[in-house]
């Protein structure tokens, strides 16, 4: 009983790794500062962005990447370590993305494209269902266009969708659903999981024809 995963619990949980995935914890930096490592060493955000989740499906199925998190599995909420985890990991990657893409995931628009990456191919029918459609990335205007109320429409619709995946069990499913960075559920990991999330951030925020500002990289 204690594992099953609710939506209030999975909005809690979303809530706490989002923060966590802001201000960074011992031993992983920021998601801004994950951003700068791959825009230093690329000259437009496609390239630091493919850069950034073809390092993610590397380490996907790399033991024990997630031990040195720390405080990431002491969740002060009633779910799964490994879902706090994951969570954890997956939304640092996502918002890091859309640091590279000019977007600032501390604003709450923009956060709650974040949590509809997480929802993986299921995104694009989440915003289409919502007014927005994805062609090349999500301008810049209709994010900034998003209102409170839609916010809310995206938020309900993603935890859902994360819901239903996760199902009862949540620890079982959730190596399915969602990719996990680490040893957590290493057994039978898919790291196909991880490729699309980050493909799909991708799309929602990077341009592109977009090239960094040769001064933003010195």
């Amino acid at each position: 009983m204690g594992t099953a995963i609710t939506t209030t619990k999975l909005t809690q949980a979303l809530e706490w790794a989002y923060e966590k995935a802001m201000d960074g914890i011992p031993g992983t930096g920021s998601a801004k500062e994950f951003a700068e490592e791959y825009r230093r060493n690329n000259s437009t955000p496609m390239s630091a962005a493919n850069s950034l989740i073809r390092w993610q499906n590397t380490k996907a199925g790399t033991s024990g990447f997630v031990t040195g998190l720390g405080g990431v599995i002491t969740l002060p909420v009633a779910i799964p370590a490994n879902v706090a985890s994951v969570l954890y990991v997956q939304l640092r990657m996502i918002s890091a993305i859309a640091y590279l893409g000019g977007h600032d995931p501390k604003d709450d628009r923009v956060k709650a494209m974040v949590f509809t990456c997480l929802a993986g191919n299921a995104a694009k029918d989440i915003l289409k269902d919502v007014g927005i459609v994805v062609v090349n990335k999500v301008a810049m205007n209709s994010i900034k266009k998003i209102s409170g109320e839609t916010i809310k429409r995206i938020n309900q619709a993603v935890g859902f969708r994360l819901v239903t995946k996760f199902g009862s069990t949540g620890v079982i499913n959730l190596g399915k659903a969602v990719p996990i960075l680490g040893g957590l559920i290493s057994a039978g990991f898919d790291s196909f999981t991880t490729n699309t999330v980050g493909n799909v951030a991708r799309d929602i925020f990077i341009d592109s024809k977009a090239t960094f500002d040769a001064k933003a990289q010195a």
